[in-house]
């Protein structure tokens, strides 16, 4: 059922059934570290390029999640997956040895969300029963399209973000099971543009989509900051949720403490020279599926609205100085 202009509601038990995590050396070291399923300490993860050890890591990921559910891979009826490298190279890898239909789809750090709305609605529609939504980034990969080879040693303003190493994959099906998170609501983002043109400073130019994004969900929903134990953005970081605080002070409406970002809790600013947090496709998909999931499971929490951002820009786009188009999508994610 469709509510007001942007939000979808699902009417039947549309579940998260079960995830599998897999994240890189740096990430593993942070703060999140007992929580992912895999940590690869090898960046390359045996590979002979940063682009193929990505979709490595989403190979793995979507491998090891069938295994884990024990379902046979020719009931999978559909992966839904994308990345940020170039015509989704790393979903592209990791997909052509799977043998399951597949759909390649682009939000860039917000694809976790798209991929996840996208498969609750074939499910729920009863169009698909088993549909894997998965996505992936790499620190070096995303580092030597968007902006500068590694090799160069480019020092980083204070206002740039680390890219998440690492991938995941989620099972999305119809379940009565009370242990399974549901996924109630999929709002859908409108693509913003302030502006902004520095690839550098990708929070500052996400936060007003996630204020949008959000400001819609409540008005398509008639819900508010208090109903949910949780709202988390994508990979705002620092300075994109300092943004996000002004923007919602602006509009009369006081901060809440429920408000928290994905790519503040990924790394340890103070250990791991991680500038201002973590981005990446990523960075929500891991924090969620390692972390907030299992709170979920555990019902520590038990309704959460995630809002992974992202910054629609291509390596071209950036080397011509164009600004920087965004966009927000949220998951309403409740156990009921």
């Amino acid at each position: 059922m469709k509510l007001g202009r942007s939000t979808y509601r699902f009417e039947s038990n549309v579940a998260i059934s079960d995830c599998f995590t897999v994240v890189g050396k740096k990430e593993g070291q942070g703060p999140l570290s007992i929580y992912f399923d895999m940590v690869i300490e090898d960046e390359y993860a045996g590979q002979k390029s940063w682009e193929l050890a990505e979709g490595k890591l989403l190979n793995i990921a979507i491998t090891k999640l069938v295994q884990r559910t024990g379902e046979n891979p020719d009931n999978i009826d559909l992966i839904l997956s994308g990345d940020l490298l170039n015509q989704l190279s790393s979903s592209h890898f990791a997909a052509r040895d799977l043998d399951i239909p597949f759909v390649g789809i682009y939000g860039a750090c917000s694809t976790f969300a798209l991929s996840v709305g996208l498969a609750s609605i074939f499910v729920d529609s009863s169009f698909a029963k088993n549909v894997i939504a998965a996505t992936s980034s790499h620190f070096c990969s995303a580092e030597k399209q968007f902006r500068y080879p590694l090799e160069l040693g480019t020092q980083r303003p204070p206002t740039s973000q680390w890219t998440v190493t690492g991938a995941a994959a989620f099972l999305i099906r119809q379940e009565d099971s009370l242990q399974s998170p549901k996924v109630t609501h999929f709002t859908v983002g409108r693509i913003l543009d302030f502006g902004i043109k520095d690839p550098n400073n990708m929070g500052a130019a996400m936060a007003p989509a996630a204020f949008d994004t959000i400001m819609r969900h409540f008005s398509d929903t008639k819900r508010s900051f208090e109903y949910y134990d949780m709202i988390i953005t994508g990979d705002l970081g620092y300075v994109g949720r300092k943004l996000l605080e002004e923007l919602f002070k602006k509009e009369g409406i006081s901060f809440c403490s429920e408000l928290f970002d994905c790519g503040i809790l990924m790394f340890d600013p103070k250990t791991q020279n991680t500038g201002a947090g973590a981005s990446g496709c990523a960075a929500s998909a891991c924090v969620f599926g390692a972390y907030l999931y299992k709170l979920l499971r555990e019902r520590t929490f038990e309704r959460i609205l995630i809002v992974p951002t992202g910054a629609l820009m291509s390596a071209s786009t950036v080397q011509l100085g164009e600004s920087i188009p965004v966009i927000a999508h949220a998951l309403a994610i409740e156990m009921v």
